[in-house]
């Protein structure tokens, strides 16, 4: 049987639940249901998460821009990301490799067909790759988008059949409702210049993406035919429960 390719999209808050340091139980959880999931889905991880790793063991000294700081963090936080997840998914059965990229190796063919070979091979023998920016050389995500761009360029590339962008909310809310104590979820929507009208401005507490970066990712996944889900990443099993229909999300279908 042919399974269907998910491309995972962790962000910083996902993955520190919203507090100051990286959480081995949401990992855990995230483990559990790519297990549960593993005979009809194949997983690919796009994940942020190092200089929140990095801030839970050094502070580093410095007089220079900031910027760069944040690129040495990475580079500090980077393996200990990595090892939180190969120690969690290796208890599940799960194997994990390291695929660390910058938007530029998306501009060139060679390195395009080089990345999906790699991928595919990792894929098929039952590898998952955990996908990074390579902040330590690059600084757009730092800046910009927490990897929401990078995980659309690598699920149009990598033919997934869904995007899941896993973030703090449930999905995005109708402007009209966010004054309210509970905000209501757009939960399908096809026209992306619809949903551009209700997103706001604010961008989450340890990521650097807010609403804008998630459609702008949705609007390269949907150029490819690919589904984008936006859903509540601090609740446990909310991958399992959008597939199943037990919970609140933004799916954004494709063209």
């Amino acid at each position: 049987m042919l399974k269907k390719r998910i491309l995972l999209k962790l962000g910083s808050n996902t993955l520190t639940k919203d507090t100051d340091h990286i959480s081995r139980g949401k990992i855990e959880d995230i483990g559990r249901q790519i297990a549960a999931l593993k005979d009809q889905y194949e997983f690919i991880i796009v994940s942020s998460g190092a200089i929140a790793a990095a801030k839970q063991f050094v502070k580093l000294e410095h007089n220079g821009e900031e910027i760069n700081v944040k690129q040495a963090l990475a580079s500090i936080g980077q393996p200990h990301l990595m090892r939180i997840f190969q120690e969690n998914f290796r208890e599940l059965g799960l194997f994990t490799s390291q695929c660390l990229l910058s938007y530029s190796d998306f501009e060139k063919e060679q390195t395009r067909v080089n990345i999906k070979n790699t991928i595919n091979v990792l894929v098929a023998n039952n590898f998952i790759p955990i996908i990074n920016e390579n902040d330590t050389v690059a600084t757009d995500e730092i800046k910009f988008g927490d990897n929401d761009k990078l995980a659309g360029l690598t699920a149009s590339l990598l033919s997934a059949d869904i995007l899941i962008i896993a973030t703090n909310t449930d999905g995005i809310y109708t402007k009209a409702s966010l004054s309210s104590a509970k905000p209501t979820t757009i939960e399908q929507v096809t026209d992306l210049s619809e949903l551009q009208k209700e997103i706001g401005e604010s961008k989450s507490s340890h990521g650097t993406g807010g609403m804008q970066s998630k459609i702008d990712a949705a609007t390269i996944a949907q150029k490819a035919g690919i589904e984008t889900w936006i859903t509540n990443g601090l609740t446990d099993n909310f991958i399992t429960d959008a597939m199943n229909n037990k919970s609140t999300f933004t799916k954004i279908k494709a063209s």
